[in-house]
């Protein structure tokens, strides 16, 4: 029964998410639809206004109403609402009219099926708003919030008005749908009448509908059909139907699929998840139906985009447009809680994790712990080395380096000396993974193409970007083809690639590397990670790296109930070979300890041992220039180089993310600009 329950509670989130994304963009397609029927209407009205007149006297008057006021109220409507409801502005203020206007139509001038499927689509407009890809829908909290009297509460009575009116409407759409259809069969109207398995039966019949339209393409009514039926199909049959008592009765009935009882959670075990990167957020989803209570801790409130976090430091991003709150990605789900604190220390006997915040130190209670604590630079024992090449972990890091780069220009401009402006446009990169490669295309490309004009002292095309690698190629991680292309790439933007190149001193006037000095301004550090102290916290075995053994199942050898994932677990692939330090071993691993102990909470099946599962490698260079690695397809160029934008930009987390990044880099793209230069933070020193 528990196994049925989260079933169809994860059939009900399935069908909640198809709402909220293809819901919104049926939505966006009726409103534009008939926008466009209105509008073009109203432009051939003005545009022809006499004619208009004449048909609005003696054509199709308005009984009770003048015939040129009506002339001039219909275009006015004809032509204003529509731009609202396309935008999705007053959106129920501007269907209401429309909505009039249809069924005068339909009633005082000329009967057609069309007629009555305008007047119910607004209808549905008008109940239940414009959808998520709408103006009202980002502007409504703001509108709530203004000095504008009396808005508040229109809005709460509008709102509860539609929260009666809407099942009643949803029961005369789908009794008037199921009437029409009658004399093409009885059983799926009758279904569709009464509610049940009304999805299902939704799409069957838009199956047929697309059918008829392939054989008969001279059925415009068969569009609004599949527009009615989408809905349905969508958001369901409504209250008012047999499918909702159905599903009331199950979440009664059986475990895991309803809301749980008031104060089961405080009964429920524990889950604690360390660490809101890639693999936390992946385990605490993976852990949304389970009947638990789930507690993830970080030191910061977001949840940060690493991959991109390098284009914030380089003056190409905002940090916010890589970074979301973590609040705000677990909002739905009501057994989780999110505790902003500092872990120090984790005691395996007590099964508690010692949590620092604000000057206060608790202990945090758990049943299970995953650790998804991430990494932090390694120097290799030159610690000292950090203050004067800091590396890129957190947005901390990359404002800071953004600080460092743009003050390094400045500084050129202000110098006196020669030797010095040349001192400050070096910039030396150590490291030439993914991090290393892409940092040095971006600041090369920055400096010859986002910059020119702006300095009157000195050229900022005359700047030196060194990426130094200890090893014989760059991009170690791929193919030697495919580095060899990126080499070539960079060594096109200007980059200067030092191949075995080992650095022995780094201070703040420079590096030193191999027995060649170069001085620089800025330093900056891509060559190696450590692991969190998880492995001290457990006193559990770790690699050089610092990362924790774990066995097949992602437990930390010795503590079954203790998981780690992502860069803070040494686990192996099939090969033996430790997994990579990627975005998706993380995901992937956190996603399989959520379920793994989703399955050990409800006494369910447990998961085959944790295999990694290699999606690809990529890396960019420059604005038109990127290899990736997908086994047997190896792609470089522009091809990669928009392959991988899409990907970047499909992981991102919220709708808002995607939609800036976009914005932002078709901008940087099409201008050469980057306007997110700021120098913030730590004075001008």
């Amino acid at each position: 029964m528990n196994r049925l329950g989260y079933t169809l509670a994860r059939a009900e989130a399935a069908l909640g998410l198809a709402d909220r994304t293809l819901g919104s963009m049926l939505d966006l397609t009726i409103r534009w639809w008939l926008a466009s029927i209105f509008w073009v209407s109203g432009v051939l009205k003005i545009a022809n206004w006499q004619t208009a007149l004449e048909l609005s006297r003696n054509e199709y008057p308005v009984s009770w109403m003048d015939p040129v006021t009506a002339a001039y109220l219909g275009a006015g409507i004809e032509i204003v609402a529509p731009v609202f409801l396309f935008l999705g502005l007053a959106t129920r203020v501007a269907a209401i009219p429309m909505l009039i206007l249809s069924l005068v139509i339909q009633f005082n001038y000329k009967e057609l099926p069309d007629h009555l499927f305008w007047a119910i689509l607004l209808g549905w407009l008008a109940v239940r708003g414009p959808g998520a890809l709408s103006l009202d829908h980002f502007i409504a909290p703001a509108i709530r919030r203004t000095a504008i009297p009396l808005i508040a509460p229109l809005a709460d009575l509008v709102q509860a008005v539609m929260r009666y009116i809407g099942p009643l409407y949803q029961l005369f759409i789908r009794l008037w749908m199921a009437q029409t259809l009658w004399d093409h069969g009885l059983v799926a109207p009758a279904l569709l009448a009464l509610g049940l398995v009304a999805r299902l039966d939704a799409l069957a019949m838009i199956v047929a509908t697309l059918a008829i339209q392939l054989m008969d393409q001279n059925q415009p009514q068969l569009v609004y059909w599949l527009m009615l039926l989408g809905q349905i199909a969508l958001r369901g049959p409504g209250l008012l139907s047999l499918d909702h008592l159905i599903t009331r009765f199950l979440q009664h009935r059986l475990p895991g699929f309803g809301p749980l009882p008031r104060g089961a959670l405080d009964k429920a075990p524990h889950v604690v998840i360390v660490g809101a990167g890639f693999g936390g957020i992946a385990a605490a989803r993976a852990l949304r139906f389970t009947p638990a209570r789930v507690t993830v801790i970080d030191r910061r409130n977001y949840h940060l985009f690493q991959p991109l976090l390098y284009q914030v430091a380089t003056a190409g991003l905002s940090p916010a447009d890589i970074a979301s709150p973590i609040r705000e990605i677990l909002r739905e789900q009501s057994n989780t809680s999110v505790l902003l604190g500092r872990v120090s220390g984790v005691d395996t006997g007590r099964r508690t994790v010692r949590v620092e915040a604000e000057g206060d130190a608790r202990d945090v209670p758990y049943d299970y712990l995953v650790l998804a604590t991430g990494a932090r630079h390694s120097y290799f024992g030159k610690d000292d080395w950090e203050k004067d090449a800091p590396g890129l972990k957190k947005i901390d890091d990359a404002t800071a380096i953004r600080r460092r780069i743009l003050l390094a220009f400045e500084r050129a401009e202000a110098a006196s000396d020669a030797e010095e402006r040349r001192r400050q446009l070096n910039f030396v990169i150590v490291g030439a993974g993914p991090t290393g490669v892409e940092m040095a295309g971006a600041i090369a490309e920055l400096a010859r193409h986002g910059m020119d004009k702006e300095f009157r002292n000195f050229d900022p095309a005359e700047t030196r970007v060194i990426l130094v690698q200890s090893g014989p190629r760059v991009l170690p991680v791929f193919p030697e083809q495919l580095s060899a292309k990126a080499q070539t790439s960079l060594e096109g933007l200007g980059v200067e690639v030092r191949l075995n190149g080992k650095v022995t001193i780094v201070d703040q006037r420079g590096a030193t590397i191999g027995n060649e000095r170069i001085d620089a301004g800025t330093v900056l550090w891509a060559a190696g990670v450590v692991a969190s102290p998880a492995a001290k916290w457990l006193g559990a075995k770790a690699d050089r790296a610092g990362r924790v053994e774990v066995g097949p199942d992602l437990a930390v050898t010795g503590h079954a109930n203790v998981f780690a994932v992502g860069d803070t677990a040494l686990a192996l692939d099939r090969a033996g070979n430790p997994l990579p330090g990627l975005a998706p071993a993380a995901k992937q691993g956190g996603s399989y300890v959520g379920k793994l102990i989703h399955a050990r909470i409800t006494g369910g099946k447990a998961p085959a041992p944790f295999r990694y599962r290699h999606l690809g490698s990529m890396a960019t260079i420059g604005r038109k220039s990127a290899i990736a690695d997908f086994g047997l397809v190896r792609l470089s160029g522009l091809t990669a180089w928009w392959l991988w934008g899409g990907v970047h930009v499909a992981f991102l987390v919220g709708a808002r993310n995607r939609s800036s990044v976009m914005l932002d880099w078709a901008w940087s793209y099409l201008t050469f600009r980057r306007n997110i230069r700021l120098i913030t933070g730590g004075g001008h020193d």
